[in-house]
């Protein structure tokens, strides 16, 4: 296993994820998911990190799934599990659960499963070059990994299907026209604006973004009463944190506050 095919690099409280096979688009192979794997568990456990961010190396966030890897992968013995087992439970899952914010900074070309890596990140950052799309349909392959279940929670329906359905991609700036893009940079301003982004973020309570993020991903698929209730269930608890305590006396006094995340 080469440790090159994900990097990872703290620049202050934020914990940067660089998916690193440029030569291959950034192909999602045995190697990098292991890494990631490695990776997701050291970063949800370090209470130095305060934000995730995932990127890409070279022209590309992400084209895919290492297509040679998942035809091998199908041959694994029954019970083990295989490439797209791991990618989605072990990587995509705990990524839509993160504790902390997540944040996909998309340098390039982001297709099949790298868009299905995106769809899991709290906020899309993208360069103005980057070209998003789903691409499965263009080799004959149906999306595994959250393409068809979760893209039309994130964009229109009849935008999920035209990217499902056509296999084209579409610009950053027509994605953020539909709400899956939060951003647009230019090219040379996306590191730093992503890591300003990250910073900024980073100020805030951890425990209050870690509830709010629990409650937001439930909502989708709860009533709206339900909702409201399991939201006012977090919000008392939240009353006895320390973290909002000391955000009313920073308030008060006139100070920044310091968050412990509890």
């Amino acid at each position: 296993m080469s440790e090159a095919a994900l990097l990872i690099e703290m620049r202050g409280p934020v914990s940067w994820l660089t998916m690193n096979r440029p030569e291959a688009m950034n192909a999602i192979n045995l190697d990098m998911i292991a890494l990631y794997e490695k990776y997701l568990s050291e970063i949800a456990a370090d209470d130095s990190v305060r934000v995730l961010v995932i990127t890409g190396a070279g022209r590309a966030f992400c084209a895919g799934m290492d297509l040679k890897q998942v035809l091998e992968s199908s041959n694994v013995p029954a019970g083990e599990k295989d490439i797209l087992d791991r990618l989605c439970e072990n990587v995509l899952g705990p990524l839509r659960d993160f504790p902390k914010p997540v944040i996909a900074s998309l340098n390039g070309m982001t297709m099949a499963g790298g868009l299905e890596t995106a769809m899991c990140a709290d906020i899309v950052v993208a360069a103005e070059c980057a070209r998003i799309g789903d691409a499965h349909a263009n080799f004959g392959v149906y999306p595994g990994a959250g393409g068809v279940a979760v893209l039309p929670r994130l964009v229109p329906l009849n935008v999920a299907k035209y990217l499902l359905l056509t296999g084209r991609t579409l610009t950053a700036t027509q994605m953020q026209h539909y709400g899956f893009v939060n951003e647009v940079v230019a090219d040379e301003a996306l590191i730093d604006e992503t890591q300003a982004l990250a910073e900024h973020i980073s100020g805030n309570s951890p425990l209050a973004m870690r509830r709010m993020k629990e409650v937001a991903n439930n909502a989708n698929d709860a009533s709206r009463d339900a909702a409201l209730q399991h939201e006012q269930v977090v919000f008392r608890k939240h009353l006895r944190s320390w973290d909002l305590q000391e955000g009313i006396a920073a308030f008060g006094e006139k100070r920044k506050p310091q968050f412990r995340g509890s």
